[in-house]
Formats: structure tokens, sequence, C-alpha cells
């Protein structure tokens, strides 16, 4: 069968099972499925996004999924590559999805597989190239029959979705295309089959825990509004990471003050949500053996690094707060309310960007500590995201691009001057492509400032600024320039005044925070 018929069927069974956006980098081996994808979109299938190199891509796609997920309805995002080491370049992004719980689909284009291991041009094994961590993995050989495209893509897309494992993340479908490349003709999709329909399994139900011990409940990444509604319901002190989700009025801020100060010494027990990464007083709690550790996780996967849990459960519900647990919670509030701080440059910039309108993409290192030390509990809380899957600085920018794109609404990235460096690519904009409404926030520190406040920051000066902060000579402002974006420069008493005005187009904001 020819690579165009597959082409066409695998495009046609992503549509089927409710994928509406595909990411594609250019290619030759991957041309089947880029003539198939035009064909679709002009039908009004799917959207295509087209990306100039494949680590964009990825981190792009990444921001579509989490769009996607924003809006309540989770879904599988494609990302289309051609093959050799335009697959290799997608492998931060798949490690961030699958750790994240992100469902993206890599397609990735194939030579046939005679031609493996013969030293022909561009040809590697692909399949397995991501090691452990897609949650599936399947081969369409080259002159495959195309029905089997039905059957892989449901499988993949379920388990992408984590529909009957409750494990969401990445997948993998390796396809080999054999010449001809280029269809004869234009195709003019019709009605979408019928999919394969995957019955996910019965909500939990909630487990019941006991009131009257001292209780925290921790939100990390992700969590979501069910840690806000337990604590409140429990009366328990919320501890609320930035990209919790519920940082919002009532959550204690000053957290991290409070447990070095002894307060969380009479801890007895604590309910984890989410993905905590961000201190380690928190993690130092949450491998402390004489603590009871709960952990609320709705997917398979859940955050219990010391090995301490007790109990994992997918839904919790706690008895009617006691005396007990309102006193404890007032500890917290009073220890809360007497905390003064004067803010560092850097924190300072964090509160501006706090109160500016818009959805809040938050860097690594510093950048997101910035928020967790300083911003209080707001709404707004409910529109930050944050790659802490593996919490890296690459391909912040291009999620960002990627998150604006899906929501269509404006976004704001923050990031340090070499997460910027990192992805500075991901700003740039083809000119078929569509404009969007993206601002980039450079904390610049002049180097990985985070380094500082661990150990490292003892080191010798001289060996400490060359292979730990690592300033670069960078002009963010020219780099920014010179893909087509705005692009100012100002300080954090400055930046206020920079951002009052509504995001349009793709700009970026050099805060100088020397």
């Amino acid at each position: 069968m020819s690579s165009t018929t597959m082409a066409r069927e695998l495009v046609t069974q992503l549509a089927a099972h409710g994928v509406r956006d595909v990411v594609i980098a250019p290619g030759s081996r991957s041309a089947p499925l880029a003539y198939a994808l035009a064909d679709a979109e002009a039908a009004g299938w799917l959207r295509a996004h087209v990306r100039v190199d494949e680590r964009t891509a990825g981190f792009f796609a990444l921001g579509l999924a989490r769009a996607w997920a924003l809006r309540g309805e989770p879904r599988v995002v494609a990302i289309v590559t051609t093959s050799g080491t335009a697959v290799a370049n997608l492998h931060p992004a798949v490690l961030e999805a699958s750790h994240a719980g992100v469902p993206l689909l890599v397609i990735s284009a194939d030579r046939p597989h005679e031609w493996h291991r013969t030293g022909a041009s561009q040809t590697t094994i692909q399949t397995g190239i991501f090691a452990d961590a897609p949650r599936a993995v399947a081969e369409l050989p080259a002159r495959a029959n195309p029905a089997a495209a039905r059957g892989h893509v449901a499988r993949l897309v379920a388990a992408a979705l984590g529909t009957l494992t409750l494990d969401p993340g990445p997948a993998h479908l390796n396809a080999s295309f054999a010449e001809p490349l280029v269809p004869d003709g234009q195709w003019t999709p019709g009605d979408l089959p019928a999919p394969v329909h995957v019955v996910a399994p019965a909500a939990p139900t909630p487990t019941p825990l006991p009131a009257g011990r001292r209780t925290l409940a921790i939100a990390g990444d992700g969590a979501g509004p069910d840690a806000a509604r337990l604590a409140r319901d429990a009366g328990w002190p919320l501890l609320a990471e930035p990209s919790s989700g519920v940082r919002a009025e009532g959550a204690i801020v000053h957290y991290l003050r409070h447990l070095a100060a002894g307060l969380g010494d009479d801890v007895e027990r604590v309910v984890v949500f989410g993905h905590p990464t961000l201190s380690r007083p928190v993690s130092r709690l949450l491998t402390r053996r004489e603590v009871e550790i709960v952990v609320v996780s709705p997917t398979a996967r859940w955050t219990d690094v010391g090995g301490a849990a007790s109990l994992v459960t997918g839904a919790a519900a706690v008895e009617a707060p006691t005396p007990s647990d309102e006193a404890w919670l007032q500890r917290w509030r009073d220890a809360d309310a007497a905390v003064f701080l004067d803010p560092s440059p850097m924190q300072r910039a964090a509160l501006a960007l706090w109160d500016a309108d818009g959805w809040l993409v938050l860097g690594s290192s510093n950048s997101v500590r910035a928020f967790d030390t300083i911003v209080p509990g707001h709404e707004r809380a409910a529109r930050v995201v944050a790659n802490r899957g593996l919490a890296g600085i690459d391909g912040l920018i291009s999620t960002g691009h990627g998150l604006a794109t899906g929501l269509g609404e404006p976004v704001r990235v923050v990031l340090g001057d070499l997460s910027f460096a990192h992805d500075v690519g991901g700003l740039a904009r083809g000119e078929t492509e569509p404009e969007v409404d993206l601002q980039v926030v450079v904390l610049n520190d002049h180097g990985g400032g985070i380094f500082g406040t661990l150990e490292h920051g003892a080191a010798e000066p001289t060996t400490f600024r060359r292979f730990f902060t690592t300033p670069q000579v960078l002009d963010v402002v020219a780099a920014a320039q010179g893909t087509g974006a705005t692009a100012s420069r100002t300080t954090p008493e400055g930046l206020a005044e920079l951002l009052a005005p509504p995001v349009r187009g793709r700009s970026v904001i050099d805060v100088d925070l020397a």
C-alpha cells in the first residue's frame, strides 16, 4: 500500500480519535503526513502548526496540550517529525510530558526497515529512542495494511490520555514510509469514521480521613481545586506552590519561614496533592517517619520521594473540623500575618507580574521561587502554569507560545536570562503561521543565581562564576528583536508600567536585576 494511503489513514484516525492539533516540523520522509495534514486542515478536521525545529516543536505541543487541559477538555496533541536526529530533538519535551502527565503523541516518520543498520542517510533505530518515557510505543512498517492505523491510534491516544491506566503522558508511533513520498492528487476528506470507544473506569470513592489531627495540606504543581476544597472543609493550613492552581485567598504564603522557624515540628499529618518540587524544607517534611503522609492522586503516579507515605488514594474527604483543627489553622494564620519582608529586586518584579492580567508561565530556578516566597493568595493563581515535571530551564518560551496559541489569550512567560538563552528560538514565528499575544519577561540576574542559594555558593568565586552561574554575553533585547518581537529594557521599579498595556503580538521585557 502506498505511503500516501497510509498517511491519509493515520491523519483520519487521529482526527476521529479527538486529536485537534498537530505540530509538524519540515522534512522529506514525513512528507506524506504533511500533505495529508494540509488537506485535513483545509477540511476543518484539525489545526496544523508548523515549527522550524523539532526541539521547539515539542515544547510548543506541550503548551497546546496544557491549553486543552486548562479548558477542562484534555486532548492529545500530536507531533510529526521526519527521521534521524529530528526525532531525538523531541526528547526533552517528551521527558517533561512524561513526568508532568501531559498527553502527547509523537509520530516519527522513518525509512523502510530494510535500510536500518546499512548506513542509509538519516536512518537510525527510532523505536525505543525515548526509553521508558512513553506510555505506549507502536510501529507501522512501510507497505503495512492501512487498517492497522485505526487500532494503533486508538491504543496510543488512550495510553496518552491515561483513559484505562490513569497514567497520562506521551506515546510514540514510528511509521515507515517508502517512495514515492508525493501524492498523485489532492485529497478531499469527507466524514470522519467512528472511533474506537475506550471506556474509562469509574471515579474513585473518597477515602475518609479523621479530623482532629494537626494536618497540613501541601499543594504542589498541578494540584488543582481538590486541594483547596479539602483544606477548606477540614480547616487545615494550605501550603500552595504558585503553579498549584490554588494559591488563592486563605493559602499560607510564608510557609518556608514557618517551617524553618519550627512551626512544622508539631505536624502530625501531611496530605499531599500534585507534585511539590520547590523547596527542601517541604521535601524534608515529607520524609519524616513520625508524620503520617497521605498522598491524594487521581492518576496512577504520585509523589512520595522519601517512601514515607502510609496511604495513597484517588480522592479524600474529611469529617467536620474539630476545635483542635481550628486552633491549628489559626496558629499558621497568625504566623503568616506577623511576617514582614523587604522584597529583593526579583521579588518586587514577581509582585508586579502577579498583579498583571493574563496567564503566567513561570520558569524554573529562581523565577518560580521568587513567586513562591512573596506573592499573596489571589484568584489569579488559577491562571498559572509551570513545567515542573522535570523543572528544566529549556523550552519555556515554546511552551508559552503553544499555550497562547491553544488558549487564544495573552500569555506572559517569566524566566531567567539563561532560560531565555536556551529557548530564544521559541520566540520566532514562521511567516505563514498566525501571530500570538505572547510577552516574555526576563528576570535578568546575569547568570544562574539559583546556585548561590545552594551549597555551591560557597565555592571559590572564580570557579563559581565560570562553572555555575555561567553569565553569557547576550543582548536580550537584540536577540528578541532578531526574531521579529518588540523588546525593551527596564528595572523592577519600572516593570509595572510596561505590564499595564494589553499584550499584543510578541514582545520581550528585559528586567535588569543587577
